[in-house]
């Protein structure tokens, strides 16, 4: 299957923001509370799928989350604990760019924890997440797939284009090694974690422009029906002259010229 052009993909993209904006409304009515959870491998396309998803969204009401590694006050907590304070209240929708997931990928493959930390998050990941279903959060957990040939091109894209050089890390550069490791810390974390209360769906995202297509598809297809009749808002003409701004204390910079 080729990869999508950007014009078409931009086409396809259209409604599906408009069936996003629309589940907002149904978020604001309703009080739910929704997590969505974006895994995968370096390059897989995390960042591109949040901003497809949260572009046009009230960013009071769609929040994401992308933690650096923990402090070393955070460190001493219990694992979970810093993801709790980030969770979505009613009409709220948490977009979160890894997740307490790190525990079970680039931690274990990089021996940033050990064989116990790792056991426990194993047995207490699905305690956790059904915890936050039950209490009514509405939880996705997507992993978005990359085959290491493709995973290589974009890594070379990243350390020759300026733009987006700040997204290779020497932790990447160690990871490239490690493809088939990360495969089974994979394997290993969905079959103790892909439960009843919180699947995962896995993507493949080797065009991300697809991907990306069909992960939002995928993700309004499970809501409920979102269907909210927008508010009318009257517009009447305004009163008088419409008004140029003026200046007094301070004037604005000149405009651009280029």
């Amino acid at each position: 299957m080729k990869k999508l052009k950007r014009k078409e993909y931009l086409k396809l993209l259209e409604p599906l923001q408009l069936e996003l904006v629309a589940m907002t409304r149904w978020l604001q009515h309703s009080g739910k509370r929704v997590v969505v959870v974006i895994e995968g491998r370096d390059t897989a396309g995390k960042g591109g799928v949040i901003n497809a998803i949260s572009e046009h969204l009230n960013p009071r009401q769609c929040h994401v989350l992308a933690l650096s590694k923990p402090g070393e006050r955070e460190a001493t907590q219990w694992y979970f604990q810093r993801y709790v304070p980030h969770l979505p209240a009613a009409g709220e929708l948490l977009l979160m760019d890894r997740s307490w997931y790190n525990r079970a990928g680039v931690e274990k493959v990089m021996g940033f924890c050990d064989d116990a930390q790792y056991k426990s998050f194993l047995q207490q990941a699905p305690v956790f997440e059904k915890l936050l279903v039950d209490d009514g959060i509405i939880l996705f957990k997507y992993w978005l797939t990359v085959d290491q040939a493709e995973q290589e091109e974009r890594f070379a894209e990243r350390l020759l284009d300026p733009l987006k050089k700040w997204k290779l890390s020497a932790i990447d550069v160690q990871a490239r090694e490690k493809y088939a490791e990360y495969t089974r810390a994979r394997e290993a974390m969905l079959k103790a974690t892909h439960t009843e209360n919180a699947p995962w769906t896995l993507v493949d995202f080797n065009d991300q422009k697809r991907g990306r297509l069909g992960l939002i598809r995928n993700l309004l297809d499970r809501l409920p029906d979102t269907r909210v009749p927008d508010s009318e808002i009257e517009f009447p003409p305004l009163k008088g002259k419409p008004q140029k701004e003026r200046f007094g204390v301070v004037k604005p910079i000149p405009g651009f010229d280029p």
